[in-house]
């Protein structure tokens, strides 16, 4: 049995739970490699503003190309559309709920010009085509600060699959259905990336890779790639996949202010084909094209 691994992961405690799950999935001691990040060393800046993609997992990469680990833990929704040259996604496992969920008070249950905590414009989006009476305020940090921080606000947005993975899904005020609040590609699942060249971790990954999570997670990620878009755009994507093996995805864009959002549905049995198809329909037939173009990271979203 293999024994020994390194994992390179950040230095939160829901990354360090992810880390254990992958752990425990593969049956083997793993010595975690902690790593800071961009977004970790600046918890201040929006994510939005920091105009670069990956500022959650680029350093957590290095350390697995340059030797300094074995594997690397991420939580999907961070990863960028594209995979870095020398790396490969070798599992992902089971995924976990991919909603969003309100901690303090439910959004039906929010007053007139209620505020809400987020850094996400994809939530400030979707939140304010809901609501247009909503205002928002930036919130950073790890799971556990943005909880601790929810009695400044009316209520905040976060995964539903962090809250389940640090046991505090009690604090759920309200679970968005996907229908109301399409999710950042990737979420509620974990990646777990190797060397390109390192067949033995490749032949261990396999074995926690969960088919049907990942051709919806490859769906909605070749969707971001044909897209050009990353985490700081107002876009999301969720796919499912039924009995037959057909996936369904639906993508999400929207104007940063929330004034409008455009969404479409497609299906079909390869992930790549699904995802690139309904984006370029989105962009090419739907009206879209602007859409991602006025969702730059440089354009303020809505106003806080």
């Amino acid at each position: 049995m293999t024994t020994g691994l390194r994992a390179a992961t950040r230095k939160s405690t829901l990354a360090r739970t992810q880390t254990d799950l992958i752990a425990g999935l593969l049956g083997v001691e793993v010595t975690p490699v902690v790593v800071d990040t961009m977004a970790d060393r600046d918890p201040d800046t929006p994510v939005w503003a920091m105009n670069d993609r990956g500022v959650f997992v680029k350093e957590v990469q290095e350390a697995v190309l340059d030797g300094r680990a074995d594997l690397a833990v991420h939580s999907a929704k961070d990863l960028p559309s594209t995979t870095p040259d020398g790396l490969v996604i070798g599992a992902i496992p089971e995924r976990e709920d991919p909603r969003d969920a309100l901690v303090g008070r439910a959004l039906g249950r929010l007053p007139v010009g209620a505020l809400i905590g987020t850094g996400s414009i994809r939530r400030r989006a979707q939140l304010a085509w809901l609501r247009a009476d909503l205002t928002f305020a930036g919130l950073r940090g790890n799971i556990e600060t943005r909880l601790a921080k929810a009695h400044d606000f009316d209520a905040i947005v976060v995964a539903v699959a962090a809250l389940r993975r640090l046991d505090r899904l009690a604090s759920a005020a309200d679970v968005l259905d996907v229908g109301q609040m399409v999710p950042q590609v990737g979420q509620g699942a974990l990646a777990v990336e190797c060397r390109a060249g390192d067949s033995g971790m490749h032949e261990l990954l396999a074995g926690i890779d969960h088919a049907v999570s990942r051709s919806a997670v490859e769906a909605e990620r070749a969707w971001l790639a044909e897209l050009g878009g990353g985490c700081d755009s107002p876009v999301g994507a969720h796919a499912t996949v039924d009995e037959g093996g057909t996936i369904h995805l639906t993508g999400m864009l929207a104007s940063g202010d929330g004034r409008i959002v455009l969404r479409d549905w497609a299906y079909g049995d390869d992930p790549v084909e699904v995802g690139r198809g309904l984006a370029r329909r989105m962009i090419e037939r739907s009206g879209g094209a602007w859409l991602v173009d006025e969702a730059s990271p440089a354009v303020a979203p809505v106003p806080a």
